[in-house]
């Protein structure tokens, strides 16, 4: 008997033992951080002033060296407004430096709109058919959960440039022009996932109902009826031909004026095999290096490609990098943009900020436990396109080009010290020709499937 009430007793939640904020606990509270001089000063400077003004270093080296040894040039700035598909302009970007190489043009843009319509529906397609799949499981199931929650993002990975590039072609933007929604794509956002969400309790009535899946199917392709109509009076509706002259930097008509599809125009004008011609590498330190993952639902397609990445040692990845850099090819970057960055100078420097000293404390979480405490995770593309190297042939900084206009940080780039970097960078995508033959051949694994409750499914905006 003793034995099954000693047993019962360890079972049991310590809750005798845990405390409340009693009087005694909040007097012991108060006294662990007696109030200084100094303290003082602070909560008045703070009265008047944000945070990051009190905490800011001043004169770091960092903000004034914007020199590069090795760069590949930008080819114009763009500026994604109040909206989070900065994964699309930095796929787009990507290509579109190709284009105006080849053809001797002074600038130009791929329509970031027409292939935003498509993402949007295609999204709205892989949430109304997997609440279909998971339509027998109860609500409280995770995953079926974390769909509700998570039913439409402006947000995405380079998985997606790959998927609706390859599905539906590109546009010009002159053909299928931004749109004050697709610049600010909150409240259309927010109206479709309303939708998705009563449609997605219908849905599962109906499975659960035992209905015939072909009428199931058909509710759902008038469900996403309403979505496109949702998308064309926002966004416009996407050309399926259009007539197009290229013009050069003076703009006089250069080539000869073609009708295209979006799909013709894509394999004249680019032409890669975006499927097969890059890999997608990860720094996580959370996991083993030299295997490959994937997260499960982090894709944009129903039938497209989940996220699926190599983990390797930041150093290896570095180096891929610099062989891109020094080839004149940029590559889709992202990182967590938000940490210590400078917004004034556009400097991402882990000296840019002193909270320690201000608030008399200290922050020395490694990247992996920020990482397991969703306290850091890929948030933001761009795209790589310069590193400083020294007399060692070491980086010492790098330079991206943002899509947050042309006024912002450095002539709208950002500029990262070599230290930052480690910190912070997380994905990196680079051409199968910068890759060593040992790291392609990781690719033949079996990737580990990770949930889409992952802290790293985070989808960048």
């Amino acid at each position: 008997m003793k034995q099954i009430l000693l047993s019962l007793l360890l079972a049991a939640p310590l809750t005798a033992a845990a405390q409340s904020i009693t009087t005694q606990v909040m007097s012991d509270i108060q006294k662990a951080h007696p109030v200084t001089a100094q303290d003082r000063a602070v909560r008045n400077a703070l009265a008047a002033n944000g945070i990051d003004a009190l905490a800011t270093s001043a004169y770091t080296a960092a903000s004034t060296d914007t020199y590069f040894s090795n760069e590949a040039p930008s080819k114009g700035i763009t500026d994604q407004k109040s909206s989070g598909r900065c994964w699309l302009f930095t796929g787009l970007n990507v290509m579109r430096a190709k284009v105006i190489e080849e053809q001797g043009i002074g600038s130009f843009q791929f329509s970031q709109s027409f292939c935003f319509f498509y993402d949007q529906l295609e999204k709205s397609n892989l949430f109304l058919q997997s609440i279909i799949d998971k339509g027998n499981l109860p609500m409280s199931d995770q995953t079926v959960e974390w769909l509700f929650k998570n039913p439409l993002s402006d947000g995405g990975t380079f998985t997606g440039v790959q998927d609706i590039v390859s599905k539906y072609g590109v546009v010009p933007a002159e053909i299928m022009p931004e749109s004050y929604n697709a610049n600010n794509t909150s409240k259309m956002a927010s109206i479709i996932s309303l939708k998705l969400r009563q449609w997605g309790l219908e849905l599962r009535k109906m499975v659960a109902e035992k209905q015939k899946m072909n009428k199931i199917q058909a509710r759902k392709v008038e469900m996403l009826g309403e979505v496109y109509h949702i998308l064309s009076v926002c966004l416009g509706v996407p050309p399926t031909e259009f007539t197009y002259q290229f013009k050069d930097a003076s703009g006089r008509p250069i080539g000869e004026k073609k009708t295209y599809t979006p799909k013709s125009f894509y394999d004249e004008y680019v032409g890669w095999d975006l499927q097969n011609n890059y890999v997608l590498l990860m720094n996580d330190p959370t996991r083993p290096y030299y295997k490959t993952y994937s997260i499960d639902l982090d894709r944009h397609m129903y039938d497209g490609h989940d996220w699926t990445y190599i983990n390797l040692p930041m150093d290896e990845i570095k180096q891929m990098g610099i062989a891109s850099i020094c080839d004149s090819t940029r590559m889709y970057f992202s990182c967590d943009v938000g940490k210590c960055l400078n917004r004034k100078t556009g400097i991402l420097s882990l000296d840019n900020f002193n909270y320690e000293d201000l608030f008399g404390t200290s922050f020395p979480m490694t990247k992996a436990e920020r990482i397991q405490t969703f306290a850091s995770a890929s948030s933001h593309a761009m795209t790589l396109c310069a590193v400083d190297l020294n007399a060692e042939g070491k980086p010492t900084k790098w330079k991206v080009e943002n899509s947050w206009g042309a006024d912002y940080g450095v002539q709208g780039h950002l500029v990262m010290t070599d230290e930052w970097f480690d910190e912070y960078m997380f994905r990196l995508v680079v051409e199968k020709r910068f890759v060593p033959e040992a790291t392609l051949k990781l690719l033949e694994q079996k990737p580990t499937v990770l949930p889409a409750w992952d802290p790293l499914f985070l989808e960048e905006d």
